[in-house]
């Protein structure tokens, strides 16, 4: 069994002009020590599915239907607390915005303590800073800034304080929403190698959310390719990336640069992304790709599996 299954998922805010579909029949699954990395323009619903997997979608938010098996046991039947007691210690997020994920007025050891101690009581506090300790080590901050305030970190060690909370219960399950946006090229592959040892040694599974391909293709396992809330191709990496069907993780692939094969000009995507409070009928990318026809607006597109784990969510593929 998978240690995260999702089954036909879908999420919506309310809004003043009306309900945004954000989310919508999406289905996935996660081995353990696994790792998916979900790719796609941004307002495609990423980070929404990643909120929603930790029940921490704002107030207008809510998920329509589905569900989502952590363990074997459905997340959203959880209470409050149940879910309090989950977070961190089973399943953790490396949030976005490491600006605001901070409490200003605590120290930032203090925080990254309060985790370990909330969840692993018998710890005591000396030893919870002593893992805290490592932690930074790990994410590389120095230990002397261990008992600094959030204002006096740089927005990179922010992002790197945010790395070491969530990995500081050794939960099961982690959840990194542009983990490494905030950071230079350099520290960037120093902390995705060390999550990837993590991963190794303890066996963790990763969700990897980002707009960048060349981290998720160095990282993952297997791929999701969102657009306009849909998940239109999934699979093993190798296949996804290599060998696309989709006409939209194709052009996707075509408007990122790459250091090797032959030199090509970028070429960019056409139109923009549909209006997700009245989406269109049919396939929600038809109005950009070229090899859309007729029935391509009158039916909606379903599953067509071009090998046992690689699936495209295409009209046309279906055809093919």
């Amino acid at each position: 069994m998978a240690l995260l299954e999702v089954e036909n998922l879908s999420i919506g805010y309310r809004t003043k002009k009306g309900y945004l579909n954000a989310v919508e029949g999406i289905s996935f699954a996660v081995e353990a020590g696994r790792s998916l990395g979900f790719v796609g323009e941004s307002g495609c619903g990423k980070t929404t599915l990643g909120m929603a997997l930790m029940r921490l979608l704002p107030e207008n938010g809510s998920v329509r239907q589905g569900r989502i098996l952590f363990d074997g046991e459905d997340l959203l039947e959880k209470s409050d607390q149940e879910m309090r007691d989950i977070r961190w210690k089973q399943m953790s997020m490396i949030f976005q915005a490491a600006m605001n994920a901070l409490n200003p007025v605590r120290r930032v050891d203090d925080q990254i303590a309060e985790a370990i101690l909330t969840h692993e009581p018998s710890v005591g506090k000396e030893s919870a800073m002593k893992r805290v300790e490592e932690l930074f080590q790990l994410v590389g901050i120095p230990k002397e800034r261990m008992r600094d305030y959030p204002h006096q970190y740089s927005g990179g060690m922010k992002q790197r304080a945010i790395i070491a909370m969530a990995l500081a219960c050794q939960p099961k399950l982690i959840i990194a929403d542009e983990s490494t946006t905030a950071l230079d090229v350099i520290v960037q592959d120093q902390i995705l190698k060390e999550i990837k040892a993590l991963q190794e040694q303890f066996h963790i599974s990763i969700i990897f959310i980002s707009h960048d391909i060349a981290i998720v293709a160095e990282v993952c396992d297997d791929i999701g390719i969102m657009y306009a809330g849909q998940l239109v191709e999934y699979g093993a990496k190798e296949e996804v990336f290599f060998a696309p069907r989709h006409p939209y993780t194709q052009a996707l692939l075509a408007s990122y640069p790459t250091l090797s094969g032959e030199r090509q000009d970028l070429r960019p995507i056409p139109g923009e992304t549909p209006n997700l409070i009245e989406p269109p009928s049919g396939c929600r990318f038809r109005g950009r790709c070229s090899a859309s026809g007729e029935s391509c607006k009158a039916e909606t597109p379903e599953w067509f599996a071009v090998k046992p784990n690689h699936k495209v969510l295409c009209y046309q593929c279906g055809k093919c």
